[in-house]
């Protein structure tokens, strides 16, 4: 375990669908004060009320009992504690969930539930959303409204000693501050201190985006034994300053040029990073490599957090239908063109949007670049969005008749219809979100 004026923090995943095992061997082979499992998105939380809605006792993360399986052996071996936002749009449930699985292994633990994002009952219908100022009033009906909490709204849960602590929606370099704050006894308003440790949240936060995996591209960025990525840690100084690196035996690789792109990956503003903990600037960092596979992060700094917290909310969006078909051989394009043109006057009025492209040739950036030879395969999409599941079905059911009723030689049709759940963001005054913390014990 680190000294008392340093804590060592790694990041076992960086969405819902992250790898369990790589964070199994990064909580085995480095020796962690923390675990953070970052897995919530913008429409994670709005699909995790769904399933809430059909279930009170589901809503959380939907890999929550493998990671725990895989995760609690070692964690409570090592003496690691675990931090993660896996309580999605149900936190009391998950830790319920955690508990239940600590005891089948035969594990005591502390687990804390934090609860008090979800503010559906206090969202103001005539608030505008951010993208569009569209007022949330006029979007139909929502079905979730979840406040970023940051660190503070975590403390309690770290002071209560929780081997495992479940919150729902918190910003994510926040799961990383909370304990750096708890562990250095950081004053909620030390604006530089918390800048930095939010600088590290934010370079750990995507597991293996900072150890090369959104980094690869071959030929030009090769990253080596991406088959066996190693995840993230960070030994961070009572300032808040860190250096960070990978377990022993992993691939991948944390390098200068990695953590360059991590840093400003979906920051609009480097001078002023607004999170629920401090407007952090990034703009006076230094990146340096002090190792192979080591690199050091100083510099950041911060100014007084914003006045009021960001809140995704979810609202019902109609129903997507799907439809694909493929097209191989010469002429391949020119057969897939056409059968987009049939789908086209086919489903005109049907669906209230539709997209129809050739993946490959257009789908990505909806022109085709240079004079490129005509690709000898292709594969036809349709979707369209609709209202009501039957007009939304239809998309599918068009693409699947081209088997005989459209150009030679379709083959391997798929086809789907869900559900949409659209995701807006606004704002919430602090005082509208009411945190606590539950302790249940195994």
């Amino acid at each position: 375990m680190s000294g008392p004026r340093t804590l060592t923090i790694g990041c076992g995943a960086g969405f819902a669908g992250d790898r369990i095992d790589a964070a199994a061997i990064l909580a085995e082979r480095a020796e962690l004060d923390f675990l953070v499992l970052e897995v919530l998105g913008e429409r994670t939380v709005a699909l995790a009320q769904l399933r809430k809605l059909k279930d009170p006792r589901l809503g959380y993360d939907a890999l929550l009992e493998r990671r725990m399986e895989a995760l609690l052996p070692i964690l409570k071996r090592k003496g690691t504690r675990l931090v993660s936002n896996m309580g999605a749009a149900n936190p009391l449930a998950a830790a319920r969930k955690v508990v239940e699985i600590a005891r089948r292994l035969g594990l005591e633990l502390k687990v804390a539930a934090v609860l008090g994002d979800d503010v559906l009952d206090r969202l103001d219908r005539a608030a505008p959303t951010l993208e569009t100022d569209r007022r949330l009033g006029d979007l139909g009906e929502i079905v979730s409204a979840n406040a970023y909490l940051g660190a503070e709204q975590l403390m309690p849960a770290l002071a209560s000693g929780a081997d495992v602590i479940v919150a729902g929606r918190v910003a994510d370099p926040s799961l990383f501050v909370a304990p750096m704050a708890a562990q250095f006894g950081w004053r909620p308003d030390d604006w530089a201190r918390l800048g930095r440790g939010t600088a590290a949240g934010h370079l750990l936060e995507c597991a293996g985006q900072l150890t090369g995996g959104y980094f690869a591209d071959p030929g030009r960025k090769d990253v080596p034994g991406m088959a066996n990525l190693g995840f993230p840690f960070a030994v961070v100084d009572a300032e808040g300053d860190a250096e960070f690196a990978t377990p022993p035996g992993t691939g991948g690789r944390v390098t200068a040029m990695t953590a360059k792109e991590q840093m400003y990956y979906e920051v609009t503003d480097p001078g002023a990073y607004l999170t629920p903990d401090v407007a952090a600037d990034f703009s006076r960092v230094t990146i340096r490599e002090t190792a192979p596979g080591r690199v050091a992060v100083r510099g950041a700094g911060g100014g007084p957090r914003p006045a009021t917290l960001k809140v995704t909310v979810g609202y019902r969006g109609g129903f997507i239908g799907e439809g694909e078909i493929s097209y191989a051989g010469p002429g391949a394009a020119a057969r897939g063109r056409l059968a987009g043109e049939i789908a086209r006057e086919r489903l005109k009025g049907a669906v209230e949007e539709l997209r129809v492209e050739l993946i490959g040739v257009d789908a990505a950036h909806r022109r085709v670049f240079g004079n490129r030879p005509e690709p000898y395969e292709v594969r036809l999409r349709a979707a369209g969005r609709a209202r009501g599941f039957a007009a939304a079905e239809r998309v599918g059911e068009e693409i699947e008749a081209l088997y005989t009723n459209g150009p030679a030689a379709g083959g391997g049709v798929r086809r789907s219809t869900r559900e949409v759940i659209g995701a807006v963001s606004a704002l919430i005054p602090r005082s509208a979100v009411h945190c606590e913390t539950r302790l249940i014990e195994a």
